[in-house]
């Protein structure tokens, strides 16, 4: 799942593919904002750890479970 957090006065986004469910992100953005913990953290699909701080944070937007993939390739 695609995951993009929009950081305060800057103009580029951090995105990254998460294998945490749209929930899990949601429970951990919302902890640490309704806590006042000073850094969100989430994981990226390569187990890297991605910390924000919760004062610059200015959106996340969550993108839907992908399923898996089907496609025709050649042999």
């Amino acid at each position: 799942m695609q995951v993009r957090i929009g950081i305060r006065d800057v103009s580029r986004e951090i995105a990254f593919e998460s294998t945490q469910s749209p929930d899990a992100v949601r429970a951990a953005v919302s902890e640490a904002v309704g806590s006042g913990a000073p850094v969100i953290e989430l994981e990226d699909e390569k187990g890297g750890k991605i910390l924000v701080p919760t004062s610059a944070l200015g959106y996340v937007e969550i993108g839907a479970q992908e399923k898996a993939r089907v496609g025709f390739g050649t042999h």
